[in-house]
Protein backbone atom coordinates (compact mmCIF):
# COMPACT_ATOMS: atom_id res chain seq x y z
CA UNK A 1 0.00 0.00 0.00
CA UNK A 2 0.78 3.83 -0.27
CA UNK A 3 2.10 5.58 2.64
CA UNK A 4 -0.68 6.83 4.85
CA UNK A 5 1.01 9.90 5.67
CA UNK A 6 0.19 11.30 2.23
CA UNK A 7 -3.54 11.34 3.12
CA UNK A 8 -2.99 13.70 5.78
CA UNK A 9 -3.99 16.51 3.74
CA UNK A 10 -6.88 14.41 2.03
CA UNK A 11 -8.95 13.27 5.35
CA UNK A 12 -9.69 16.86 6.51
CA UNK A 13 -11.31 17.15 2.86
CA UNK A 14 -13.21 13.97 2.86
CA UNK A 15 -14.93 14.77 6.85
CA UNK A 16 -15.91 18.27 5.15
CA UNK A 17 -17.43 17.17 2.47
CA UNK A 18 -19.09 13.93 3.99
CA UNK A 19 -20.39 15.79 6.37
CA UNK A 20 -22.65 17.66 4.64
CA UNK A 21 -23.04 15.50 1.42
CA UNK A 22 -25.04 12.45 2.94
CA UNK A 23 -28.64 12.20 2.11
CA UNK A 24 -29.23 15.62 1.92
CA UNK A 25 -31.88 16.66 -1.33
CA UNK A 26 -29.40 19.04 -2.70
CA UNK A 27 -29.55 19.33 -6.99
CA UNK A 28 -27.63 21.47 -9.49
CA UNK A 29 -28.71 22.20 -12.81
CA UNK A 30 -26.43 21.25 -15.81
CA UNK A 31 -25.55 23.36 -18.39
CA UNK A 32 -28.17 21.80 -20.64
CA UNK A 33 -30.89 22.96 -17.95
CA UNK A 34 -31.19 19.64 -16.80
CA UNK A 35 -31.66 19.03 -12.97
CA UNK A 36 -29.02 16.71 -11.18
CA UNK A 37 -28.87 15.02 -7.76
CA UNK A 38 -25.66 16.02 -6.24
CA UNK A 39 -24.01 12.65 -4.89
CA UNK A 40 -20.77 11.54 -3.26
CA UNK A 41 -19.04 8.55 -3.72
CA UNK A 42 -16.40 7.90 -1.81
CA UNK A 43 -13.58 5.39 -2.75
CA UNK A 44 -11.80 2.93 -0.85
CA UNK A 45 -8.38 4.79 -0.93
CA UNK A 46 -6.69 7.63 -2.69
CA UNK A 47 -7.13 7.55 -6.42
CA UNK A 48 -5.17 5.38 -8.49
CA UNK A 49 -5.55 3.49 -11.74
CA UNK A 50 -8.48 1.40 -10.95
CA UNK A 51 -10.59 4.64 -10.17
CA UNK A 52 -10.38 5.54 -14.33
CA UNK A 53 -13.98 4.77 -15.18
CA UNK A 54 -15.28 6.96 -12.60
CA UNK A 55 -13.06 10.33 -13.97
CA UNK A 56 -14.03 9.43 -17.34
CA UNK A 57 -17.46 8.90 -16.74
CA UNK A 58 -18.16 11.74 -15.08
CA UNK A 59 -16.08 13.32 -18.41
CA UNK A 60 -18.06 11.81 -20.63
CA UNK A 61 -21.03 13.35 -19.11
CA UNK A 62 -22.52 9.80 -18.90
CA UNK A 63 -23.06 10.12 -14.77
CA UNK A 64 -25.15 13.65 -16.36
CA UNK A 65 -27.03 11.74 -18.48
CA UNK A 66 -28.75 9.75 -15.65
CA UNK A 67 -29.03 12.88 -13.62
CA UNK A 68 -26.12 12.96 -11.17
CA UNK A 69 -23.76 16.06 -10.72
CA UNK A 70 -21.41 13.31 -9.08
CA UNK A 71 -18.39 14.36 -6.41
CA UNK A 72 -15.58 11.27 -5.64
CA UNK A 73 -13.72 11.67 -2.89
CA UNK A 74 -10.81 10.08 -1.88
CA UNK A 75 -10.89 6.77 0.99
CA UNK A 76 -8.89 5.38 3.86
CA UNK A 77 -9.54 2.32 3.21
CA UNK A 78 -12.16 0.01 2.35
CA UNK A 79 -13.43 -0.99 6.18
CA UNK A 80 -14.13 2.83 6.80
CA UNK A 81 -15.42 3.64 3.67
CA UNK A 82 -18.03 0.82 4.24
CA UNK A 83 -18.49 2.32 8.02
CA UNK A 84 -19.08 6.27 6.40
CA UNK A 85 -21.46 4.81 3.71
CA UNK A 86 -23.67 2.85 6.02
CA UNK A 87 -23.87 5.42 8.54
CA UNK A 88 -24.71 7.66 5.49
CA UNK A 89 -21.52 10.79 5.68
CA UNK A 90 -21.52 9.35 1.94
CA UNK A 91 -24.32 8.34 -1.07
CA UNK A 92 -21.93 5.73 -2.23
CA UNK A 93 -19.05 3.90 -1.43
CA UNK A 94 -16.63 1.59 -3.75
CA UNK A 95 -14.82 -0.64 -1.57
CA UNK A 96 -13.73 -4.27 -0.80
CA UNK A 97 -16.05 -7.36 -0.69
CA UNK A 98 -14.61 -8.59 2.88
CA UNK A 99 -15.00 -5.54 4.04
CA UNK A 100 -18.48 -5.58 3.13
CA UNK A 101 -19.14 -8.88 4.74
CA UNK A 102 -17.56 -8.56 7.77
CA UNK A 103 -19.19 -4.95 8.35
CA UNK A 104 -22.55 -6.72 7.92
CA UNK A 105 -21.81 -9.93 10.28
CA UNK A 106 -21.19 -6.95 12.88
CA UNK A 107 -24.87 -5.84 11.89
CA UNK A 108 -23.78 -2.70 9.72
CA UNK A 109 -26.27 -1.64 7.46
CA UNK A 110 -25.19 -1.74 4.12
CA UNK A 111 -25.49 -3.58 1.20
CA UNK A 112 -23.95 -3.65 -2.32
CA UNK A 113 -24.84 -2.65 -5.56
CA UNK A 114 -23.19 -4.76 -7.61
CA UNK A 115 -19.39 -6.23 -7.19
CA UNK A 116 -17.35 -5.11 -10.47
CA UNK A 117 -14.21 -6.47 -9.93
CA UNK A 118 -15.05 -10.31 -9.77
CA UNK A 119 -11.83 -11.87 -10.25
CA UNK A 120 -9.81 -11.02 -7.24
CA UNK A 121 -6.74 -9.60 -7.44
CA UNK A 122 -5.10 -11.02 -4.83
CA UNK A 123 -1.81 -12.20 -5.58
CA UNK A 124 2.07 -12.93 -4.52
CA UNK A 125 4.25 -10.18 -5.87
CA UNK A 126 7.61 -10.64 -6.44
CA UNK A 127 10.44 -9.46 -8.74
CA UNK A 128 11.06 -11.77 -11.60
CA UNK A 129 14.36 -12.48 -10.55
CA UNK A 130 13.10 -14.64 -7.19
CA UNK A 131 11.59 -16.90 -9.69
CA UNK A 132 8.08 -17.72 -7.62
CA UNK A 133 6.13 -18.94 -10.59
CA UNK A 134 3.64 -21.12 -8.97
CA UNK A 135 2.89 -22.26 -4.83
CA UNK A 136 5.70 -24.74 -4.81
CA UNK A 137 8.28 -22.16 -4.61
CA UNK A 138 6.69 -20.01 -1.94
CA UNK A 139 8.34 -23.32 -0.15
CA UNK A 140 11.19 -21.24 2.36
CA UNK A 141 10.17 -17.68 1.36
CA UNK A 142 9.32 -14.87 3.33
CA UNK A 143 6.23 -12.83 2.38
CA UNK A 144 5.08 -9.49 3.60
CA UNK A 145 1.53 -9.42 4.67
CA UNK A 146 -0.74 -7.35 6.83
CA UNK A 147 -1.83 -9.20 10.22
CA UNK A 148 -5.80 -9.44 10.05
CA UNK A 149 -6.69 -7.97 6.21
CA UNK A 150 -8.62 -10.04 3.73
CA UNK A 151 -5.13 -10.88 1.87
CA UNK A 152 -3.53 -12.49 4.96
CA UNK A 153 -6.41 -13.95 6.06
CA UNK A 154 -7.12 -16.04 3.02
CA UNK A 155 -3.53 -17.05 2.30
CA UNK A 156 -3.54 -20.22 4.40
CA UNK A 157 -6.94 -20.96 1.94
CA UNK A 158 -4.52 -20.45 -0.87
CA UNK A 159 -1.63 -22.77 0.39
CA UNK A 160 -4.34 -25.04 1.49
CA UNK A 161 -5.67 -25.56 -2.20
CA UNK A 162 -2.16 -26.05 -3.48
CA UNK A 163 -1.22 -28.68 -1.00
CA UNK A 164 1.58 -26.44 1.15
CA UNK A 165 1.93 -26.35 4.54
CA UNK A 166 1.62 -23.03 6.44
CA UNK A 167 5.09 -23.30 8.37
CA UNK A 168 6.41 -23.62 4.38
CA UNK A 169 6.40 -20.23 4.11
CA UNK A 170 7.28 -17.47 6.55
CA UNK A 171 4.52 -14.09 6.64
CA UNK A 172 6.51 -10.92 7.70
CA UNK A 173 3.75 -8.59 9.54
CA UNK A 174 4.74 -5.55 7.84
CA UNK A 175 2.18 -2.21 7.75
CA UNK A 176 0.34 -1.76 4.43
CA UNK A 177 2.56 1.20 3.58
CA UNK A 178 5.99 -0.41 4.08
CA UNK A 179 5.02 -3.86 2.07
CA UNK A 180 6.75 -2.46 -0.81
CA UNK A 181 9.68 -1.01 0.59
CA UNK A 182 10.06 -4.63 2.17
CA UNK A 183 10.16 -6.20 -1.14
CA UNK A 184 12.83 -3.65 -2.72
CA UNK A 185 15.33 -3.69 0.25
CA UNK A 186 15.09 -7.55 0.21
CA UNK A 187 13.61 -7.96 3.74
CA UNK A 188 10.94 -10.10 2.20
CA UNK A 189 10.94 -12.03 -0.91
CA UNK A 190 7.30 -10.70 -2.33
CA UNK A 191 4.38 -9.10 -0.68
CA UNK A 192 0.30 -10.22 -0.43
CA UNK A 193 -1.10 -7.30 -2.63
CA UNK A 194 -3.72 -6.74 -5.19
CA UNK A 195 -1.93 -7.33 -8.76
CA UNK A 196 -4.19 -4.08 -9.74
CA UNK A 197 -2.29 -1.87 -6.97
CA UNK A 198 1.26 -2.44 -5.65
CA UNK A 199 2.50 -4.13 -8.40
CA UNK A 200 2.73 -1.49 -11.03
CA UNK A 201 4.21 0.52 -8.39
CA UNK A 202 6.85 -1.44 -7.34
CA UNK A 203 7.99 -2.04 -10.91
CA UNK A 204 7.99 1.84 -11.30
CA UNK A 205 10.23 2.62 -8.46
CA UNK A 206 12.41 -0.34 -8.66
CA UNK A 207 13.04 -0.72 -12.16
CA UNK A 208 12.54 -4.36 -12.14
CA UNK A 209 10.19 -6.73 -13.58
CA UNK A 210 7.49 -8.33 -11.07
CA UNK A 211 5.62 -11.26 -11.40
CA UNK A 212 2.16 -11.85 -10.07
CA UNK A 213 1.07 -15.29 -8.61
CA UNK A 214 -2.26 -14.95 -9.02
CA UNK A 215 -5.01 -16.76 -6.06
CA UNK A 216 -7.80 -16.80 -9.25
CA UNK A 217 -5.32 -18.75 -11.35
CA UNK A 218 -4.11 -21.26 -8.51
CA UNK A 219 -7.80 -22.38 -7.25
CA UNK A 220 -9.01 -19.75 -4.98
CA UNK A 221 -11.33 -16.60 -6.64
CA UNK A 222 -13.57 -14.23 -4.55
CA UNK A 223 -15.12 -11.27 -4.93
CA UNK A 224 -13.44 -7.81 -4.51
CA UNK A 225 -14.43 -4.16 -5.28
CA UNK A 226 -17.78 -2.93 -5.70
CA UNK A 227 -20.51 -0.47 -5.23
CA UNK A 228 -22.49 0.30 -1.97
CA UNK A 229 -24.90 2.10 0.02
CA UNK A 230 -26.09 2.30 3.17
CA UNK A 231 -29.81 0.91 3.85
CA UNK A 232 -31.45 4.38 4.85
CA UNK A 233 -30.35 5.47 1.25
CA UNK A 234 -32.09 2.19 -0.24
CA UNK A 235 -35.33 2.50 1.66
CA UNK A 236 -35.33 6.25 0.90
CA UNK A 237 -33.70 7.05 -2.58
CA UNK A 238 -33.68 3.44 -4.08
CA UNK A 239 -34.50 5.15 -7.30
CA UNK A 240 -31.60 6.80 -7.10
CA UNK A 241 -29.36 3.94 -6.06
CA UNK A 242 -30.67 2.27 -9.17
CA UNK A 243 -29.70 5.70 -11.47
CA UNK A 244 -26.34 5.40 -9.57
CA UNK A 245 -25.86 2.03 -10.84
CA UNK A 246 -26.39 1.72 -14.01
CA UNK A 247 -24.27 5.20 -14.47
CA UNK A 248 -21.19 2.89 -12.91
CA UNK A 249 -21.65 0.47 -15.19
CA UNK A 250 -21.90 2.43 -18.28
CA UNK A 251 -19.13 4.18 -16.77
CA UNK A 252 -17.08 0.90 -16.79
CA UNK A 253 -18.28 -0.47 -20.43
CA UNK A 254 -17.03 3.26 -21.66
CA UNK A 255 -13.74 2.91 -19.83
CA UNK A 256 -13.11 -0.36 -21.02
CA UNK A 257 -13.35 0.21 -24.65
CA UNK A 258 -11.09 3.63 -23.67
CA UNK A 259 -8.66 2.76 -21.53
CA UNK A 260 -5.91 5.65 -22.60
CA UNK A 261 -8.52 8.30 -22.51
CA UNK A 262 -10.10 6.70 -19.20
CA UNK A 263 -7.10 6.89 -17.55
CA UNK A 264 -6.16 10.60 -18.90
CA UNK A 265 -9.72 11.81 -17.22
CA UNK A 266 -7.83 11.04 -14.11
CA UNK A 267 -5.55 14.26 -14.57
CA UNK A 268 -5.07 16.23 -11.64
CA UNK A 269 -7.30 14.00 -9.73
CA UNK A 270 -4.81 13.81 -6.50
CA UNK A 271 -1.93 15.30 -5.65
CA UNK A 272 -0.78 11.71 -4.72
CA UNK A 273 -2.13 10.50 -8.11
CA UNK A 274 0.83 7.75 -9.34
CA UNK A 275 2.81 8.50 -12.08
CA UNK A 276 0.59 8.39 -15.82
CA UNK A 277 2.50 5.03 -16.96
CA UNK A 278 1.60 2.89 -13.16
CA UNK A 279 -1.73 4.23 -13.88
CA UNK A 280 -2.12 2.57 -17.33
CA UNK A 281 -0.90 -0.88 -15.79
CA UNK A 282 -3.03 -0.74 -12.83
CA UNK A 283 -6.08 -0.17 -15.06
CA UNK A 284 -4.92 -2.77 -17.47
CA UNK A 285 -4.57 -5.02 -14.98
CA UNK A 286 -8.58 -4.12 -13.52
CA UNK A 287 -9.81 -4.76 -16.72
CA UNK A 288 -8.75 -8.58 -16.34
CA UNK A 289 -10.80 -8.63 -13.03
CA UNK A 290 -14.39 -7.99 -14.35
CA UNK A 291 -16.01 -10.67 -14.61
CA UNK A 292 -16.32 -14.66 -13.63
CA UNK A 293 -16.98 -17.41 -15.97
CA UNK A 294 -20.63 -17.02 -15.37
CA UNK A 295 -20.84 -13.01 -16.06
CA UNK A 296 -18.79 -13.17 -19.73
CA UNK A 297 -20.21 -11.13 -21.95
CA UNK A 298 -22.88 -9.60 -19.21
CA UNK A 299 -22.66 -5.71 -18.23
CA UNK A 300 -19.64 -4.97 -15.64
CA UNK A 301 -21.73 -5.58 -12.41
CA UNK A 302 -23.91 -7.75 -13.10
CA UNK A 303 -23.48 -10.60 -10.44
CA UNK A 304 -24.55 -13.97 -9.97
CA UNK A 305 -26.01 -15.84 -6.32
CA UNK A 306 -23.54 -18.35 -7.08
CA UNK A 307 -20.61 -16.34 -7.60
CA UNK A 308 -21.17 -14.30 -4.41
CA UNK A 309 -22.26 -17.16 -2.46
CA UNK A 310 -18.78 -18.56 -3.48
CA UNK A 311 -17.30 -15.14 -1.53
CA UNK A 312 -19.47 -15.86 1.36
CA UNK A 313 -18.41 -19.58 1.83
CA UNK A 314 -14.57 -18.36 0.85
CA UNK A 315 -14.47 -16.10 4.15
CA UNK A 316 -16.29 -17.83 6.29
CA UNK A 317 -13.50 -20.34 5.99
CA UNK A 318 -11.05 -17.49 6.37
CA UNK A 319 -12.91 -16.40 9.94
CA UNK A 320 -14.17 -12.99 8.68
CA UNK A 321 -17.74 -14.32 8.67
CA UNK A 322 -18.95 -15.55 12.34
CA UNK A 323 -22.45 -16.40 10.81
CA UNK A 324 -22.95 -16.23 7.25
CA UNK A 325 -26.46 -14.60 5.99
CA UNK A 326 -28.57 -15.19 2.98
CA UNK A 327 -26.85 -13.75 -0.24
CA UNK A 328 -29.56 -11.29 -0.09
CA UNK A 329 -28.72 -9.70 2.99
CA UNK A 330 -25.63 -9.15 1.13
CA UNK A 331 -26.34 -7.58 -2.16
CA UNK A 332 -29.41 -5.67 -3.23
CA UNK A 333 -30.15 -7.58 -6.98
CA UNK A 334 -33.05 -5.32 -7.41
CA UNK A 335 -30.68 -2.88 -7.79
CA UNK A 336 -28.21 -4.33 -10.17
CA UNK A 337 -26.97 -2.89 -13.55
CA UNK A 338 -29.28 -4.51 -16.24
CA UNK A 339 -27.62 -6.11 -18.82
Amino acid sequence: MHPRRLLIGVVPLVLLATACGGNDASTTTSDSGKKLDKVTLTLNWYPYGEHAPFYYGKQQKIFEKHGIDLTIQAGQGSQKTVQATAAGQTDFGWADTPALLAAVDQGVRVKSLGVFLQTTPASVQSFDAKGIGSPADLKGKTIAGTAGDALSKTFPIFLKKNNIDESDVKVQNTDPAGKIAAVISGKTDGLLGYASDQGPTMQDKAKKPVSYLRFSENGLNFYSNGLLAGQKLLASKSELAGRMTQAVSEAWAAAEKAPGPAVAAMDGASEQLPPKNVLAEQFKTTLTLLHTSSTEGKAPGVNTEADWQQTIDVFAEAGMVAEPKAVGEYWDAKTAPKG
